[in-house]
């Protein structure tokens, strides 16, 4: 097989690429190891930043988003018993957010891939990849399952969208990691009741920290901090649900409604940045570059910061000739990703009680919080980060 452009992983950062290259005129060839259900399935991240929102629409994928989709214009944060609101359009010129899963994200781009892009292949399994210093790399791989039969995709470059233990990063022999493993987890719950809150509600307690978050107007979606090595089936759900009231008690008559759990699972906690995001003409992009703790709502919104500047710097290259923008991917993305990565550690620390957090450290974290309720300013800060740093 050949094609202009070899996407290894068929999550949101492979599909939206496939699809804004083909918008551009730029060929291109998705390989994805698991099969179109699994893809469509996995639970992943639900807040979707202004500018993440904004090019899905001017790729044409939006439609069934902003029929769907609920948008946010702000987050409640609790500390202490107190409850305050932070108005995002008020605070960033009009921005908001978009909650909208991922799978239905991808959902929207394998039916557009599927019915006007290029091949996009299921059960076919990225081996390695080969050649990326030279003019003609390529990708090693596998179809249908572990007995099928190995075939080659000859490309002009390689993006790897393939997560964190996919084979692209491991292709990149000089590079550099950061990283920091936190002590804690997320024990989160799926629920079919409706969300007891229009907004979501991050909540600092003294017992650790809770997320109040949906997914739709009749199902919830709750989170817990927990300790790192907690088994899900260990809570019960009455256990879930009294705690979670514990540390989203508020001082005025607000409760929180409960409902059936469908679904519980555990969410490690970390931080990891690989640099450089390229070698020779193989390109990392989404987790196979950067991870980041979910309390700032930021990966999956990295990886659209990601291709999107790779896809204009692909039809840069197609119209002018010229490499510059393509030699500045990694510098260019990861200016966003730092950023990204500062704002979800800050939120991380500011709402997690640490093990063997001292006093001290509680008045220093309610000191904090304190300042978003009283500084336009501070306030401002968050608002801005939370809704989007700029792309590219």
């Amino acid at each position: 097989m050949r094609t202009t452009v070899g996407i290894i992983g068929a999550g949101p950062a492979g599909l939206l690429l496939a699809r804004l290259l083909h918008n551009a005129g730029i060929d291109s060839v998705v390989l994805e190891s698991r099969d179109r259900s699994y893809v469509e399935h996995r639970q992943r991240a639900g807040i979707l930043e202004q500018g993440t929102v904004d090019v899905l629409r001017a790729a044409g994928a939006g439609e069934r988003m902003d029929r769907e989709g609920l948008r946010h214009d702000g987050i409640e944060l609790r500390f202490a018993g107190r409850r305050h609101r932070v108005d995002f359009p008020a605070l960033t010129g009009g921005r908001s957010v978009m909650v909208y899963a991922q799978t239905e994200v991808c959902k929207d781009l394998i039916a557009l891939q599927l019915a006007d892009g290029g091949p996009l292949l299921f059960e076919a399994e990225a081996l390695a990849v080969e050649g990326a210093e030279t003019e003609r790399p390529r990708v090693r791989f596998r179809r249908g399952g572990p007995d099928g039969a190995e075939d080659v995709l000859e490309c002009d470059y390689v993006v790897g969208c393939d997560g964190f233990w996919g084979v692209a990063r491991a292709a990149v022999p000089d590079g550099r990691t950061f990283e920091r493993t936190y002590p804690y987890g997320w024990l989160g719950v799926l629920a079919d009741v409706a969300p007891s809150h229009d907004e979501l509600v991050y909540a600092r307690h003294d017992r650790g920290f809770a997320l109040l978050s949906m997914r739709s107007p009749s199902v919830s979606r709750l989170y817990l901090q927990v300790p790192a090595d907690t088994d899900a089936d260990s809570w019960s759900d009455d256990e879930i649900w009294a705690e979670l009231e514990r540390r989203f008690e508020t001082r005025d008559d607000w409760t929180l409604d409960r409902g059936p759990i469908t679904q519980k699972s555990v969410t490690p906690m970390r931080s990891y940045v690989h640099e450089p995001m390229r070698h020779g003409r193989l390109f990392l992009a989404g987790d196979a570059a950067h991870i980041v703790p979910p309390t700032g709502a930021k990966g999956l919104n990295l990886a659209v910061g990601d291709v999107v500047t790779l896809a204009r710097a692909l039809a840069h290259r197609t119209g002018s000739g010229s490499d510059e923008l393509l030699d500045a991917y990694s510098a260019t993305c990861l200016r966003r990703v730092w950023q990204a990565e500062r704002f979800s550690y800050d939120m991380t620390t500011l709402l997690h009680r640490a093990p063997g957090a001292t006093p001290f450290d509680d008045r220093l974290q309610l000191a904090r919080l304190d300042r978003f309720a009283s500084s336009r300013a501070a306030e401002t800060d968050l608002a801005e980060a939370y809704t989007g740093f700029p792309i590219g």
